[in-house]
């Protein structure tokens, strides 16, 4: 999957944002049409991954509709993570008519209150919410994505509830990494790895459930517990999925995933800033494939617990939370509690 800013405009400010700094309209220094649809040919050269349109807002690019139509015709599957308060009826069709498979709506509360203080907008809730169904009356799929800190951390079976209640197909449940905004919130926000362990163990039981396709995203963790719950409930784990219910291991950054800024520059994820080239000066194929960040990614190399893990291939700990804490991406996640089996 390649995440694409595609501007760092957006009309909220939300307290967890990875970015400092947030415009209310497109940024100057945002990737041209000319510069993205070049961008959008190179991404399908290097093996045709999905593409995420985020952002920022995304629906704050005028072009946005354009370049889309140029994905999906350079053979992309194309998706969109938006905050929903844009979306009317027309805009609903228009994602639709130029080839959007699926929109990610953010949700950070069961309710408005909670959702609406992390947000900081008082009625952002209902209006995602009004445009989540704008999307799902056109036809369009619809996903929500919620970010679990100390503020909802009790909320999770009630924000599953309204993911289904409201016609979603699918609900991610992302960790809160602490960069930009959020390194300003985590000693009030993040969890502790003891709490992260019962969220996730939770999240599970809701996962076999089989009402909606669940994903947890920058929790690899989680990977380890679903294993761990399996084997102790006699079943077989859930194998590789395809496409967007894609679940194969935990930290995908910089070996399945990418993300590029809206200024080109590539990075292992939106959340690790560690820069692996920009495409204003480099054909994304040739960074994807030749930039030494990703190459040591790629390579068994992890340092400290995660290196010695048993579950270190399914895992991989949370490499931006590892940066976060220690400087080094290859070190151990620091929200993590479980230890090492001995091997032998």
């Amino acid at each position: 999957m390649v995440f694409w800013e595609t501007t760092a405009g957006c009309n909220l400010e939300c307290i967890h944002c990875r970015r400092l700094e947030v415009a209310r309209e497109r940024m100057r220094d945002d990737l041209s049409t000319e510069e993205a649809l070049a961008l959008v040919e190179s991404i399908a050269r290097a093996g045709k991954p999905i593409l995420v349109l985020s952002g920022g807002e995304p629906l704050l690019r005028p072009d946005l509709f354009t370049v889309a139509r140029h994905a999906v015709g350079q053979g992309l599957v194309v998706s969109m993570a938006s905050n929903g308060t844009l979306i009317t009826p027309q805009v609903a069709g228009q994602v639709r008519d130029a080839g959007i498979r699926r929109v990610s709506i953010s949700i950070d509360g069961a309710d408005a209150a909670t959702h609406d203080t992390f947000r900081a907008l008082p009625g952002s809730f209902d209006a995602a919410l009004r445009g989540l169904g704008y999307l799902r009356d056109a036809g369009v799929e619809v996903q929500i994505n919620t970010t679990i800190a100390r503020h909802n951390a009790e909320q999770l079976a009630g924000i599953y509830e309204l993911a289904r209640t409201v016609g979603a197909v699918a609900f991610h449940a992302f960790m809160l990494v602490p960069v930009g905004c959020g390194v300003q919130i985590a000693d009030d926000q993040m969890l502790s790895p003891a709490r992260y362990e019962e969220i996730l163990n939770e999240f599970y039981d809701l996962s076999r459930r089989g009402e909606l396709q669940l994903k947890a995203t920058c929790a690899p963790h989680y990977y380890r517990i679903a294993r761990q719950r399996a084997r102790a409930e006699g079943i077989a784990p859930s194998g590789p999925r395809e496409g967007m219910a894609a679940m194969t291991r935990g930290c995908l950054a910089g070996t399945a995933v990418c993300f590029v800024s809206h200024k080109g520059q590539v990075f292992p994820c939106g959340y690790l800033p560690v820069e692996a080239g920009n495409v204003r000066t480099r054909d994304f194929a040739e960074i994807w494939r030749e930039s030494p960040l990703f190459r040591t990614l790629r390579e068994d190399a992890l340092g400290g617990k995660c290196g010695a893990c048993e579950y270190r291939t399914v895992c991989g700990g949370c490499r931006a939370r590892a940066y976060y804490a220690t400087g080094d991406f290859l070190a151990e996640e620091p929200y993590c509690s479980y230890l090492p089996q001995p091997r032998g």
